[in-house]
């Protein structure tokens, strides 16, 4: 017979089975802009059921370079909007060490949001990549920026290959395939 601690272990490992992947962001604000305006379009993603907010953190460094990091019950409602409606469900997945990591990256004057989700749109695929003894091996994601670049830079060899006189021009040899 299996035990209430043999069941509860069980089912965590059944929830588990069925998490989606997991990402985390560390969104900056020069000059501290931090107003809780993104509050929106993360609601309309967990409302879509599309995601799971696990952890959320806000960060401050001043100009000096100390730091300070809030909780959503620290900050006023101006400052994180509709985000303290998450406070309750947040899983406090973030360490002291993931916050000195981030602040480095953070520019002094500035604050910073960091958050963690689940993917749950992901979660069916992950559990039968799970359940087929598939293991992630490897993940990444191109910076909005970088794709930008690449897209502009397509555009502009495009642009200059359509301008450069063709080689074949007066020619009258007939390629046959």
């Amino acid at each position: 017979m299996v035990g209430v601690t043999g069941v509860d272990e069980l089912n965590a490992v059944e929830e588990f089975d069925e998490l989606g992947p997991v990402d985390w962001i560390v969104v900056e604000f020069p000059g501290s802009r931090f107003n809780g305006e993104i509050a929106v379009a993360l609601d309309d993603l967990v409302e879509r059921d599309l995601v799971r907010v696990l952890d959320l953190l806000v960060l401050k460094k001043d100009a000096d370079g100390s730091l300070e990091a809030f909780e959503l019950s620290d900050l006023e409602d101006g400052e994180v909007g509709q985000l303290r409606s998450y406070e309750a469900e947040l899983a406090m997945l973030l360490s002291e060490d993931d916050v000195v990591g981030v602040a480095a990256a953070i520019e002094p004057g500035s604050s910073a949001a960091v958050l963690v989700w689940e993917n749950k749109w992901a979660a069916p695929f992950a559990s039968a990549v799970r359940g087929s003894g598939g293991q992630l091996v490897a993940s990444g994601r191109i910076p909005i920026q970088a794709l930008l670049a690449a897209l502009e830079a397509d555009e502009e060899a495009e642009a200059v290959a359509d301008e450069a006189p063709s080689e074949n021009a007066g020619s009258s040899s007939t390629e046959t395939m």
